[in-house]
């Protein structure tokens, strides 16, 4: 019996001790329960205060400053020592926590925090990006272009900003980050032979699913952080997408005719049956491999919108001005092939022509995908077989326009100096002897560039060449760069590598962050001046402190980055 009245007690413990008549606690909104506030004090420094409310408490090893060398971290206070059920034996705040930043803290710091209530509540990690200011030399009012776009967007109406980021995508299709795009659309659209009413369709289905792809890879970039952006440069992926292309060319030369099977095609594509084609499923599948290949490009509306996400956190508004703002880059190309479409004669023998110079064009978006992962002699030789191989299936086709016989006789030419050149070790698409001039192949290209560089990949490195040069009463230029940024190798040969533009730097600390690698040190590298990736030109006055209204997002010729050095040195 006793046996008995013992296994029912502890059998009706559980459920006696959970009542379901309980009154759960009403926990507080994180912004509630842990109150922030700040205060800059006469003598420059700035004081960060947390109310805390009874009940709850912060973790004292959740506090992150991110945006701060490590100097300048405050002195955190001692705390109480706390065991739970979420992370053990831990020091917390309760009540209150006050943190002290140095005057000379300046920039943007985000600063990290984490809380839980005693009741059995834990909220997730926060984090409140707060603006310490910069030099006193800044104008006030002045912004970056990424901040101006950012603060448009937190200040402004919904309707205008995806009216501005709309407006903005229409000027970035003409950009060669996207142009790449257009004979990728054309070939859907021209090399299937698509009727005027086809190819609406299939251009608007292409453009919609690259803007989808490029808002969901903002979003998530904005969220993560440049991770994403290294990611999407990783050799499988980037030979994936080549081989895709190589594959979608084969059957414009007849080798084989790529579609779905029979079933499928008709249960997937029945309200398309009866026309001339391509496919719908297949316009939308290029078109989010389209959004993967400009992910990776860097321009400052990009990166305002990142800015605006990181900030704000509002990953809802900031995906639909990236939406936006892939239309805006999608439009001119959706019109220039469905509108360029009706000047087209009859569809007749000349389709097959038309297939076989697509054909080709996937072949060059086969190689510009790989212009990062291949060797520049290599990349050279390639390009040199592929224009041999164009002129020589066009020269068939064009002795019946003999004002155009000599193209394919100019084109076979230039392709053998491409294989000439790239056999001496050349590089340059332009210049394809430079090495017979003694102009050499690709290390001596831009060995003028990278010897006025210094070249680091840690933080400390990075606080330690800022000292000295703070020390010295310079200048520094601060490069973002990765192996895998077409821009950064652009800006290299064609800014840096010029006599001016050296003339012009003359006296200017040079440091180049190398973020190539997708690493912690990469990562804080990028944190510490809030960077969303390369390429990005930031300026660090002899004082020490950033420019943050001078910062340079994307690509810029020479003429533009001497001016803009120009006007960043007569602000002091």
């Amino acid at each position: 019996m006793r046996v008995l009245l013992l296994f029912l007690t502890v059998l009706l413990a559980g459920p006696l001790q959970a009542n379901p008549f309980a009154v759960k606690p009403d926990f507080l909104p994180v912004e509630q329960a842990f109150v922030l506030t700040q205060d800059r004090q006469a003598d420059g420094q700035m004081h960060l205060y947390f109310q805390i409310k009874p009940g709850y408490y912060l973790y004292q090893k959740r506090l992150k400053f991110d945006g701060l060398p490590a100097e300048q971290h405050p002195q955190l206070p001692p705390g109480l020592n706390h065991n739970d059920e979420f992370f053990g034996d831990s020091t917390v705040y309760r009540e209150q926590l006050e943190l002290v930043l140095p005057a000379s803290a300046r920039g943007q710091l985000r600063l990290g925090w984490q809380g839980c209530a005693d009741a059995g509540l834990c909220y997730p990690p926060q984090t409140t990006l707060i603006d310490l200011g910069g030099s006193a030399a800044t104008p006030a009012g002045e912004q970056a272009s990424d901040q101006a776009l950012a603060s448009n967007l937190q200040d402004g109406n919904l309707a205008w900003g995806l009216l501005a980021f709309f407006g903005l995508g229409l000027l970035l299709a003409f950009t060669p980050c996207s142009l790449p795009m257009l004979p990728i659309l054309a070939g859907l659209v021209l090399g299937n032979g698509a009727s005027a009413r086809r190819g609406w369709l299939l251009a608007g289905a292409y453009v919609v699913s690259m803007a989808l792809v490029y808002a969901a890879l903002g979003v998530v970039a904005a969220l993560l952080g440049a991770s994403l952006q290294a990611w999407l440069q990783q050799p499988w992926l980037l030979g994936s997408l080549a081989a895709l292309f190589v594959l979608l060319a084969l059957p414009m030369f007849g080798a084989f005719e790529l579609q779905l099977p029979a079933a499928l095609r008709d249960r997937l594509d029945r309200a398309g049956q009866g026309t001339r084609g391509g496919n719908l499923y297949g316009a939308a599948l290029l078109g989010a491999l389209s959004g993967l290949l400009l992910g990776p490009c860097m321009t400052a509306p990009l990166a305002g919108a990142l800015l605006y996400i990181a900030q704000s956190g509002d990953v809802v508004q900031g995906g639909l001005v990236l939406f936006s703002l892939g239309l805006g880059m999608g439009l001119p190309l959706l019109l220039l092939v469905t509108l360029g479409n009706r000047f087209l004669p009859r569809p007749g023998a000349w389709m097959n022509l038309v297939k076989g110079v697509f054909g080709f064009v996937f072949l060059a978006m086969a190689l510009y995908i790989l212009r990062t992962l291949l060797p520049a002699s290599l990349l050279l030789a390639l390009s040199g077989a592929w224009l041999i191989a164009l002129a020589w299936a066009a020269w068939p086709a064009l002795q019946r326009l003999p004002a155009l016989r000599a193209v394919p006789l100019l084109g076979a030419l230039w392709g053998g100096l491409l294989l000439v050149g790239a056999a001496a070790g050349g590089d340059d698409l332009w210049q394809p002897l430079r090495p017979f001039t003694g102009g050499g192949g690709a290390p001596a290209a831009s060995q003028a560039g990278e010897d006025h560089f210094v070249t680091v990949n840690t933080p400390e490195a990075l606080q330690r060449e800022l000292d000295a040069a703070k020390g010295r009463g310079q200048w520094v230029l601060v490069d973002y760069y990765a192996d895998w940024c077409v821009s950064c190798k652009v800006m290299e040969k064609q800014v840096f590598n010029r006599p001016d533009v050296q003339a012009e730097l003359a006296g200017v600390h040079l440091l180049r962050l190398d973020v190539t690698a997708d690493t912690p040190a990469s990562k804080a590298l990028l944190q510490r001046y809030q960077v969303p990736g390369p390429p990005t030109l930031i300026w660090v006055g002899p004082e020490g402190d950033e420019r943050r209204a001078r910062r340079i997002t994307g690509e810029v010729d020479a003429a533009a980055f001497v001016q803009h050095w120009a006007h960043t040195r007569s602000q002091g």
